[in-house]
């Protein structure tokens, strides 16, 4: 800590401090306009309390995750139409991914088959009904 120290003679030799005068402070002049170069500033109509803030902020965000949600899954795009066809009595899926997948081969075309219907084999009975996958 610091501290100003005048030395003042009449103390009889001692060292003692003699307080400073303060400044006090000085009035400051505002200009205040008046007449025609007052102008009205309109309130405005609508106060928000702090929830009501954090209401639309929250609002604000929540449309634009759902924008851009939409914006990256390509929004509500309709699937294609599925194919099912019903195994007949003695149908192979061999024969049935050669007839309904002809642009791959039959071995590409039974796995397909068999993934789109979650089958662990290639056998199938008849009356079971089967997923085509898109090509």
């Amino acid at each position: 800590m610091s501290a100003v120290a005048v030395l003042d003679g009449t103390t009889n030799g001692y060292a003692v401090p003699r307080s400073l005068p303060r400044r006090t402070p000085q009035p400051r002049l505002v200009l205040v306009p008046t007449g025609d170069a007052v102008r009205e500033v309109s309130q405005p109509t609508l106060r928000l309390t702090r929830i009501g803030r954090l209401f639309i902020s929250g609002a604000i965000v929540l449309a634009a995750l759902v924008a851009a949600f939409l914006a990256f899954t390509g929004g509500a795009a309709a699937s294609p139409p599925v194919e099912t066809v019903t195994v007949q009595q003695g149908q192979t899926l061999s024969q049935i991914a050669a007839e309904h997948l002809s642009g791959v081969s039959v071995a590409t075309g039974v796995a397909e088959i068999q993934a789109a219907n979650d089958l662990s084999s290639a056998q199938v009975r008849a009356g079971q009904s089967l997923v085509i996958p898109q090509q």
